[in-house]
């Protein structure tokens, strides 16, 4: 394991080899798991290895956010919900159920 995933909280890659991880090719992995489920350390270590520039436009690119990692990320990046790909299918995906 890189010295760099092995200071995020272990918890976040329970379900992946974490070993097989690497900070530019699993970025997508890693900002979604510190946006939806990291501690403040992990935001600030996240902060360190990637720019807020970067962190929004991965999150831009995500298929799934949760509405609070959505609401977070397009706020610190002062961006609009409407320009993350996660809100809009959202919005296009019919519910199967009237809720």
């Amino acid at each position: 394991m890189s010295p760099e995933i092995a200071k995020f909280t272990p918890s976040l890659f329970w379900d992946v080899d974490s070993q097989a991880l690497d900070l530019k090719k699993s970025k997508a992995l890693i900002v979604q798991r510190v946006l939806e489920r990291g501690h403040d350390q992990d935001w600030e270590l996240l902060k360190a290895y990637y720019t807020i520039l970067e962190i929004v436009q991965t999150a831009k690119l995500m298929r799934s956010l949760e509405p609070t990692a959505l609401a977070f990320v397009s706020c610190i990046g002062n961006v609009k919900k409407e320009e993350f790909r996660c809100f809009t299918w959202k919005q296009s995906t019919p519910a199967h159920w009237p809720c």
